[in-house]
């Protein structure tokens, strides 16, 4: 028997998919042997799987993605964007054998190590337009882990019962425990414009001295570390921590990152936000840009079945160009209840909703969207220029 056909062999577990609706989607069991329920949502990228797979943003999250085979390019260490996988489990249409030189192991093998279930061979064409047609959906994922006494029937009713995501503060699940220094190597380092360094031995500004930025880890990405380390040192924070202790670092500014779950459940970052706000500059993104909308007087709502994927046109209303952007959240600032501190600066052409804000008198702006990049297009990575410029703006005020 050959690698290929032992791989298909050791895979033969039947699975399913139930739906708080009574949908039930079949298939096959891979990754770890373990039951989970979390809430469905559909991701439209056709590459980057790895990337996606680490985001912590994806927590409590079924991802299902689109492309019709997945796992051909396996898993590498240098791919990875944070510390372990977080979402509740994995469903894609077909599982294939790795088969590239940068490969150091499966997806499956890589699932199990984390302890993530997974579900092959589904449909997922059409379980994405039934997600399109009633919105992300509570679930429970069945791959054997015991015995069901009445099957499907008692999976629809465990999803039913499952609390699901809303009203949730899932950002203390996935941040650091303690605080840190991001570390890198120029490896990977993003090149900004404007005065930076040519140097490629000396990727930092040479005109003016290195800045501080202290990130709130509300379950960020590495590439947005790696982005903000290309101009400043970096000192990660976990998402609790009190705005007088970040005052006390004395930093040149503040950002606030991406993380999972309903953005109006972190009273705690809200209250942290209203602090800073004007003693320092601050940049945030997804769940970041909803909770300092929130912390301007914004409210926050559920999109119907959210925006996941690395192919969202958005539109700059300052500029008129338009951006391929990656997305990845479920909430949305409400349109109607945008304060008049903020200016919206960013649109979703597909929906219209709110994909960015800036503080019309105090140095602080957000979006909604991942302008890091990983996975995706680097359409935005712009945004940290100006972030950058703004810091340094305020420090020569």
């Amino acid at each position: 028997m050959n690698y290929s056909e032992k791989w298909k062999v050791e895979r033969e577990r039947k699975a399913y998919l139930a739906l708080a609706d009574g949908t039930v989607f079949h298939g096959v069991a891979f990754g770890a042997k373990k039951d989970a329920l979390g809430e469905v949502v559909f991701n439209t990228g056709m590459c980057g799987y790895q990337e996606i797979l680490t985001d912590p943003s994806y927590a409590g999250q079924f991802v299902t993605l689109t492309p019709a085979e997945v796992g051909n390019y396996g898993i590498n260490a240098e791919d990875i964007e944070s510390r372990k996988l977080f979402l509740s489990g994995l469903v894609i249409g077909d599982l294939t054998a790795p088969s590239n030189w940068r490969s150091e192991k499966s997806l499956d093998d890589y699932l199990k190590e984390n302890g993530v279930p997974g579900i092959y061979g589904v449909d997922t064409r059409a379980l994405t337009l039934h997600l399109r047609d009633h919105g992300n959906q509570k679930a429970f994922l069945y791959v054997g882990e015991r015995g069901m006494g009445n099957g499907e029937r008692e999976a629809v009713a465990k999803a039913r019962e499952w609390e699901g995501l809303d009203g949730q503060d899932y950002a203390a699940k996935v941040t650091c425990e303690k605080g840190y220094e991001f570390k890198t190597g120029l490896t990977g380092l993003t090149r900004l414009s404007g005065d930076m360094s040519t140097d490629p031995k000396n990727p930092v500004n040479l005109v003016n001295p290195v800045k501080r930025i202290v990130c709130y880890d509300f379950g960020v990405k590495t590439n947005i570390l790696r982005s903000l380390a290309s101009w400043a040192k970096v000192t990660v924070v976990p998402a609790k921590t009190p705005a007088e202790e970040v005052l006390k670092m004395k930093p040149d500014g503040v950002f606030l990152s991406n993380g999972p779950a309903d953005p109006a459940a972190v009273t705690y970052a809200i209250e942290n936000i209203k602090k800073l706000l004007g003693p320092l500059p601050i940049m945030g993104i997804c769940l970041g840009h909803q909770l300092l909308s929130l912390a301007c007087g914004a409210k926050t709502g559920r999109l119907k079945f959210g925006h996941h994927g690395c192919n969202h046109p958005v539109k700059n209303l300052a500029t008129g160009h338009v951006e391929i952007t990656s997305q990845n959240h479920n909430f949305a600032v409400l349109p109607e209840t945008v304060p008049d501190c903020l200016e919206v600066t960013h649109i979703n052409l597909n929906d219209n909703s709110i994909e960015g804000v800036r503080h019309k008198t105090l140095p602080a702006f957000s979006v909604q969207y991942h302008p890091e990049s990983c996975p995706g297009p680097h359409d935005s990575k712009y945004l940290f220029d100006e972030f950058r410029k703004m810091v340094l703006a305020v420090q020569n005020v």
